[in-house]
């Protein structure tokens, strides 16, 4: 065997199918006649019995989960929920006093049933082991339905799991290109036999066929075995090159193996849950710091804005009216194109020039604060995301998990291109920076963005800020119901957001009301970005 196929091997899944069950129903005749002792439903998918019989208190696990559907008795008395969910308190209220009078397996199949008895009468359990389509169920002494970890409904599934509906039994489909190769007076016994169980009797070339093999099973006579990484089986399974460790049953063996696998693979999806969050966070950051690059840019060429107009009022008189463009000869001896308007003289558009210059020279300083401080997050997020990489454990996942979130790197981010009909914020000019601290500042950019973000988008305990006084944007800091972990350098940095976008951003010093959402409402019939306040405290910010 060449080491691309021990590679598959070794991880090759084993599975819990008929076989491992016939293995199950001959340790659990040992609990026959046992008492109920007590019911627990630790999770939505998992039942545990605790039974005291001939041979002493046991437990017994049942399962109904998509991915791990199994049963087998346990080692440990599971934790129980505060509120038992109410397949628990089913089961407790009609078999939580009675005794296990028999248990089988049905057509060696993955069906269970267990026979309970007690005052409340005659019960019988149903777990269909079968994947994602287990399910648990408690059945009347009528095989009625009254209780079942997952209630079907009729327009689910041909074959309904309701209260007070006669249960039908799984339908069996003989699979005969699975069975070609094994003789035909012997494909009745091989109903509910497993790929993997015929690969397995294939492989070692034994003429006694799959019915010697369950006779087996179900008279004790087998070996269990736990294959690290790939389960747990009444059988050596070393002919299929898999490494297997001898256990003395295959209840402590399938316990072993879920032990670890089920925390394997909710690490797998945790991990991969987080991954793909921490990229729509970095995609969102590599764009915003495009975008603050390119004003950083453009802030820069404040300068030249200046020249242009300049160059305009000094060559504009001699222009003709509707003039497109100017030539000119600049401060260092250039010749120089200007692009005008023809619908404006030449000093509106000299002002225009002068206009645009002062705007990108207000901005540049906040812009060049806020594209530092992306640029940082993202070199964390980067050496962050590393981190997750290389960890497998779900403890250290679950730890990564919860820093992320304290970083707020989980927050769901807006998407970094949208078409208008896409827009965050529903097409509205709400604008979105990061602040000190990581929180999320928000800020209208007109008078009906200002009502759609303080009416709709902020909550009740975030913070809310405007000029005193005065007309600015609407600002709001998103504190996810924590208003006091907000430092003041988050206040101050959400207070120049207000004054840079208000009339007042040229003045030298600026009173900037702060105070919660709550407190704040629109008068009525009042005009659009209108807004009354009450409980502010003042910020003052420099121009």
């Amino acid at each position: 065997m060449n080491a691309a196929q021990a590679g598959t091997n070794r991880f090759l899944r084993i599975p819990f199918d008929s076989l491992a069950l016939a293995s199950v129903v001959h340790e659990l005749q040992g609990l026959v006649g046992g008492k109920v002792q007590r019911i627990s439903q630790p999770t939505e998918t998992e039942v545990v019995f605790e039974l005291y019989g001939p041979a002493g208190v046991g437990h017994l696990l049942l399962s109904c989960h998509a991915e791990f559907s199994r049963a087998h008795l346990s080692t440990r008395k599971p934790a129980n929920p505060i509120q038992p969910p109410q397949f628990c308190t089913a089961l407790r209220s009609r078999i939580g006093v009675s005794r296990i009078m028999a248990v089988r397996q049905v057509r060696f199949d993955r069906v269970l049933e267990i026979d309970f008895e007690g005052p409340e009468g005659e019960f019988l359990l149903v777990a269909e082991i079968m994947g994602k389509h287990s399910n648990l169920m408690l059945l009347d002494a009528t095989h009625r339905v009254v209780a079942a970890a997952k209630w079907i409904n009729k327009n689910k599934s041909i074959r309904p799991i309701q209260a007070g509906v006669k249960y039908e039994p799984p339908p069996f489909a003989v699979r005969p290109s699975l069975l070609s190769a094994l003789p035909s007076d012997e494909l009745k016994e091989c109903e509910g036999a497993s790929p993997f169980l015929l690969r397995l009797i294939e492989k070692t070339g034994k003429t006694e066929g799959l019915k010697l093999v369950q006779e087996a099973v179900l008279a004790g006579r087998y070996s269990p075995v736990l294959v690290p990484g790939s389960g747990a089986y009444p059988l050596d399974v070393s002919v299929l090159e898999l490494p297997v460790v001898a256990r003395k049953s295959i209840s402590v063996a399938l316990e072993q193996h879920y032990d670890q696998a089920i925390p394997d693979a909710a690490a797998r999806q945790l991990k991969a849950t987080l991954q793909n969050q921490l990229a729509r966070v970095r995609l969102a950051r590599e764009t915003a710091i495009h975008d603050l690059t390119q004003a950083v840019a453009a802030g820069e060429g404040a300068g030249k804005w200046q020249i242009q107009g300049e160059l305009i009022l000094a060559y504009g008189s001699a222009l003709e009216a509707g003039a497109e463009k100017l030539e000119a000869i600049d401060y260092e001896g250039n010749a120089i194109e200007i692009r005008l308007d023809p619908e404006q003289d030449f000093k509106q558009n000299a002002n225009r020039f002068f206009d645009k210059a002062k705007r990108a020279k207000a901005r540049l300083g906040m812009v060049r604060d806020q594209l530092a401080r992306l640029q940082a997050d993202l070199a964390d997020l980067e050496a962050f995301s590393a981190r997750v990489e290389s960890a497998d454990r779900l403890r250290a996942i679950e730890d990564l998990h919860e820093e992320a979130k304290g970083r707020r790197w989980l927050n769901k981010p807006p998407p970094p291109k949208a078409n208008k009909e896409d827009r965050p914020y529903e097409g509205h000019r709400v604008r979105e920076l990061l602040g000190p601290g990581g929180y999320a500042v928000l800020y209208g950019e007109n008078a009906e963005s200002n009502d759609y973000l303080t009416l709709r988008v902020a909550k009740p305990n975030d913070w809310w800020l405007h000029i005193r006084g005065s007309t600015s944007a609407h600002v709001v800091i998103q504190t996810r119901n924590q208003p006091d972990r907000v430092q003041k350098e988050t206040l101050m940095f959400a207070a120049k957001v207000a004054v840079q976008n208000s009339p007042s951003k040229h003045a030298g010093y600026v009173p900037v009301d702060y105070t919660l959402k709550k407190y704040v409402r629109k008068p009525k019939g009042g005009p659009k970005g209108t807004a009354l306040y009450t409980h502010e405290k003042t910020l003052h910010v420099e121009g």
